[in-house]
């Protein structure tokens, strides 16, 4: 059976999930919480493949910590990715952390916000935003 892991949105711990049920309502070992929904997660080189291969719209925010539209765009899409628990799963990548996968993804600017379905890209924002235009725009992107 493959796995993969992630770290738990809640408490950081981390988790090995099985791939065959990565659609369930997995919760972390450690703290009882949901570990796919609500928060958004951790995207690592080991575990987005397969986050973006679910079942569920994925929105994806590349990020760094030393970009302050960055940091500022964060509270915006936890508070999103929370509005919208179950609906769609939310990825952070630390672009610093996970220079392979903005690489792949081309990431020249950030934040950059990917919407993907299915495991291949919907839409696409570059920069931040507030939260009721951020709103709108996943809103048209989902719909894709």
């Amino acid at each position: 059976m493959t796995t993969m892991t992630t770290r738990c949105p809640h408490c950081k711990a981390l988790n090995r999930l099985p791939l065959n049920r990565i659609n369930d309502e997995a919760t972390c070992g450690t703290c009882k919480e949901k570990l796919l929904d609500g928060m958004p997660i951790e995207g690592t080189a080991d575990n987005f493949a397969s986050l973006i291969n679910g079942d569920k719209p994925v929105v994806v925010d590349f990020w760094a910590p030393w970009c302050s539209p960055c940091v500022g765009f964060a509270p915006v899409f936890s508070d999103v990715a929370t509005e919208r628990n179950g609906a769609a799963r939310f990825v952070k990548i630390d672009t610093e952390a996970q220079q392979a996968l903005a690489g792949q993804y081309r990431i020249r600017s950030i934040p950059t916000i990917m919407v993907f379905k299915g495991g291949k890209m919907v839409d696409m924002l570059n920069g931040a935003m507030p939260k009721t235009a951020f709103d709108e725009w996943l809103n048209s992107a989902l719909i894709k």
